[in-house]
């Protein structure tokens, strides 16, 4: 298992979610397995080999076929603990490795991953460009980053009203301050990314489904 050493950040967000791991599934399952599916879609699309990045209590891990080949990972333990029972008690063979890691610092080669997948993850991490570089170092070319999350509206009267239910919605682990700009910003700096495609996803496009593919 790897293990790095904790930040004021990190360690900040390893307290919080151990925390939240007793209660993540009965909060988010239901209300993210639509957009999670997608997201689960679109990465077996570019091939079987996947990166579950923050992979959390391992909601999605049931949503791979038996050919697929996932490896996970998360900051918190608490949560990997959860995840790896869901395995043993599932039978998920497929699923072939879950470690502590930070999505900044990513412990495989270059172009190991047909595709990268961070589900509700993006805009929780102190540093989203660093870890987007480390995703797109780790991908193969024309693989894709698959990141499922709820994003905030540039401007009009959803932005208003997001703005009013940030605090709340700021308990939950989304930032409406956080927008899909951010993302095509960042692909935009780099000539092998290419954004590929934004999509609402359930509930009433409160997700969003962004990929993102590297050329090669």
């Amino acid at each position: 298992m790897s293990t790095i050493a904790d930040g004021p950040n990190t360690s900040l967000m390893r307290k919080t979610y151990a925390r939240w791991a007793p209660i993540y599934d009965f909060v988010y399952d239901g209300l993210t397995a639509s957009a999670r599916q997608e997201a689960v879609s679109a990465a077996l699309a570019c091939g079987n080999n996947v990166l579950e990045a923050g992979v959390g209590t391992g909601l999605s891990l049931g949503d791979y076929p038996a050919s697929a080949n996932v490896i996970g990972f998360d900051l918190s333990e608490h949560m990997l603990r959860r995840a790896q029972d869901k395995v043993a008690k599932n039978g998920l063979s497929h699923v072939r490795l879950l470690t502590v890691m930070d999505a900044c610092r990513l412990g495989f080669p270059d172009n190991a991953f047909d595709s990268v997948v961070a589900q509700f993850l993006i805009t929780l991490v102190p540093h989203p460009e660093g870890a987007l570089d480390e995703f797109l170092r780790v991908l193969r070319p024309g693989g894709e980053i698959i990141l499922a999350n709820h994003f905030g509206v540039a401007d009009g009267p959803i932005a208003r009203a997001e703005e009013a239910v940030a605090p709340a919605v700021r308990k939950l682990g989304w930032s409406s301050a956080f927008k899909t700009h951010r993302i095509e910003a960042w692909a935009e700096r780099h000539p092998d990314a290419t954004l590929i495609e934004v999509r609402p996803a359930f509930p009433m496009g409160f997700f969003k489904i962004i990929r993102v593919r590297k050329q090669g």
